[in-house]
């Protein structure tokens, strides 16, 4: 049986996956670099991506998913959390995507699992490495579909959704 303290942690590197998710979507870059340690490494899409350091992933995630006309929602669920000692973790997390890029009008819906490690820093849980392989991924022309309108878009510069 785990203990509390275990229990505990397990439950905050949970909130840190939702907060990285949450940040990721809303593009609050400033919030999501909280989420990383300073030396932490990725290998996002299949190791396509293989990043160093905090400050080359928040660039890197910014220049790809910080266009206005470019959003999406991830999604982290199931995950699988062992505390290996008082302060490192590791994570796996089955994920869903779903992005829109309305200047290229197309769509990509993808579902992958996240392998994660952590760190606990001055007390506070952090992601030291993330990276996912993909499950699957479909992509599509949205002008394709002809009854398709985007009604929300948080990004809109202005009232008009474009």
């Amino acid at each position: 049986m785990a203990d509390f303290q275990s229990l505990q942690d397990i439950e905050s590197i949970k909130a840190l996956k939702h907060k990285y998710f949450r940040c990721l979507d809303s593009k609050l870059w400033d919030d999501l670099a909280e989420c990383f340690a300073e030396d932490a490494v990725t290998s996002f899409t299949d190791g396509a991506f293989q990043l160093q350091g905090r400050k080359s992933i928040i660039q890197f995630l910014r220049a790809g998913l910080g266009r206005e006309t470019f959003f999406g929602i991830h999604h982290g669920h199931h995950p699988e959390i062992e505390i290996q000692n008082t302060n490192s973790a590791t994570g796996i997390w089955s994920a869903r995507f779903y992005m829109i890029d309305t200047q290229g009008s197309t769509g990509m819906h993808s579902g992958a699992i996240y392998y994660d490690e952590y760190v606990k820093v001055d007390g506070e849980w952090k992601i030291s490495s993330t990276g996912y392989q993909s499950i699957f991924e479909e992509t599509w022309d949205r002008g394709d579909i002809p009854s398709l309108e985007l009604t929300k878009n948080m990004f809109a510069i202005t009232s008009e959704v474009e």
